[in-house]
């Protein structure tokens, strides 16, 4: 995350955490997947961030609007979803974003549930995907902090090149955790 004694022109980068759960929403349950995102990304980001959060419940609309809000709005160059992948009635996050997107990225996907496939069988069913939006990559994930772990060391390498490419800030990584592949 951002440490004050760091700062550039520009601010810290600004990556949208959105955590899509009905029972979080409601405060029947603790939001995990959404801290684990938080977890992971001062885990692997060098760059300054800030982190723009929500908890929100299984709605397609609200997951739209607030996609559209952090993308287009709140300047995210990153905005990451977890919960509401799975093929249960509630589960909308996949359509929600599909529905916001400029261009789908669909090896994240594959990717994700390829690297979650020797862990858990029901890998299968998850729905979990990529895609643009303007200047944002916008990723789906679990909402397990476990899963959220294993898809964005899956994936990460290859979101710098991404958000270079979409016109986004520069992402750094620490080298030691996920080593950036810069091929543009």
């Amino acid at each position: 995350m951002v440490d004050s004694s760091e700062s550039s022109t520009a601010g810290p980068v600004r990556v949208g955490i959105v955590s899509v759960s009905d029972r979080a929403y409601r405060g029947i349950y603790e939001d995990r997947g959404g801290p684990a995102v938080r977890a992971y990304l001062d885990d692997v980001l060098a760059t300054p961030w800030e982190a723009v959060a929500r908890v929100i419940p299984d709605e397609v609309d609200l997951i739209r609007r607030t996609l559209v809000e952090l993308a287009d709005e709140a300047g995210c160059c990153l905005v990451i979803t977890t919960g509401g992948t799975g093929p249960a009635p509630r589960d909308v996050t996949p359509e929600a974003t599909a529905a916001v997107l400029d261009k789908e990225l669909a090896g994240f996907g594959e990717a994700m549930r390829a690297v979650s496939r020797p862990h858990v069988p029901t890998a299968v069913l998850s729905r979990q995907t990529a895609g643009v939006r303007g200047s944002a990559l916008i990723i789906n994930l679990p909402g397990s902090p476990r899963a959220v772990r294993e898809c964005l060391d899956a994936v990460f390498a290859a979101v710098p090149d991404c958000v270079d490419l979409i016109g986004g800030p520069r992402l750094e990584t620490d080298p030691s955790r996920v080593k950036a592949h810069r091929p543009h």
